[in-house]
């Protein structure tokens, strides 16, 4: 088949356009330089500053799913949904995970 166009072959799988990774390389880039900007000029205070890279990477995250990895919530039998699901279960783990141990960390630490 000549026709390229993914939503007129059937079976055929459907891939982002350009527009749509320079806007997930756009947001990337911005979710990464607002933490960034956030530490370096220590404008912000300690728990403003710690909510604002949480929030960053979260967002960072999603912007990667769905922007590169075209996960969204259509179903292709489930698993594009449950990719989702996995995905935002393991972020919420690995981020309460990480925000748990650094608070206990810093009520634990020994100070001479």
């Amino acid at each position: 088949m000549s026709n390229s166009n993914p939503d007129t072959v059937p079976g055929s799988a459907s891939h982002g356009s350009v527009k749509s990774y320079v806007i997930g390389l756009i947001l990337s880039i911005v979710l990464t330089v607002i933490p960034f900007a956030a530490v370096m000029t220590g404008a912000l205070s300690i728990t403003t500053t710690v909510l604002t890279i949480v929030i960053a990477a979260v967002l960072q995250v999603l912007v990667q799913l769905v922007m590169f990895m075209h996960l969204n919530t259509k179903s292709d039998e489930g698993w594009n949904f449950m990719s989702l699901v996995f995905a935002v279960t393991i972020l919420v783990l690995v981020v309460g995970g990480s925000l748990w141990i650094m608070h206990h960390l810093h009520l634990n630490v020994m100070i001479s």
